[in-house]
């Protein structure tokens, strides 16, 4: 009898959650869009705690044709952008590891390295999940699922907009703005982490079975 496969939970949740993130980021930045130059629009969903907080820079369309329709479809203004990694970590850092690197080009050679570390996770996860291993065990092929969705969400903002496009503020407490891509890529890393350390692999599951049956025959 074949064993189920879970690659399809897999690619389900990648395209899933890649297209969430994306509906998202533009509809709340053309919701919130204002062509102010360093503008910010905000709705409140929880007062005095969370909001939908849309920034906006200086800066008008960069590229011609089908890029420039991407960059602009939620405003002429283009939005303000975050060119590190999870919740704004990346140019300061950077810039402090390598205090010869100019720092108005820190934030482009960030964002070039988040780029390539993105293309180079994403593939070794589709690599990963293709296992007959991992796609044969469900909560790991969910938390890849989820990984490259968030993976894939922000890489297409670092191609796009030269950067990430955040718009979820815990103010409450200060949390850094941060988007649906990187709840994804929180949510898988913690599924991979329980995965790892609390639940039995696939193949560890299906000998005990066969052993138990062996016993009890």
């Amino acid at each position: 009898m074949a064993e189920r496969s879970f690659r399809g939970l897999l690619l389900c949740l990648a395209l899933l959650g890649t297209g969430i993130d994306q509906v998202t980021k533009y509809g709340v930045f053309k919701w919130l869009y204002t062509d102010i130059p360093d503008g910010r629009g905000e709705y409140q969903i929880i007062p005095g705690a969370f909001q939908f907080l849309a920034q906006f820079s200086n800066k008008t369309e960069s590229a011609t044709g089908l890029l420039n329709s991407l960059q602009t479809w939620s405003g002429r203004q283009l939005p303000r952008v975050n060119p590190g990694a999870l919740f704004g970590l990346g140019p300061k850092e950077l810039h402090r590891l390598f205090p010869t690197l100019n720092e108005d080009s820190a934030p482009t050679v960030a964002n070039s390295f988040f780029i390539v570390i993105s293309i180079v996770a994403a593939l070794a996860i589709i690599i990963w999940g293709r296992r007959v291993s991992a796609s044969r065990d469900w909560p790991l092929s969910a938390a890849l699922g989820l990984i490259l969705a968030g993976t894939v969400g922000n890489l297409y903002d670092r191609i796009i907009f030269h950067g990430v496009r955040d718009f979820l503020y815990f103010y409450w407490f200060e949390w850094p703005v941060f988007n649906v891509a990187d709840c994804c890529l929180v949510c898988g890393a913690f599924l991979l982490l329980l995965q790892a350390f609390f639940m039995k692999p696939a193949a560890q599951s299906r000998k005990t079975a066969t052993a138990s049956s062996l016993s009890a025959a």
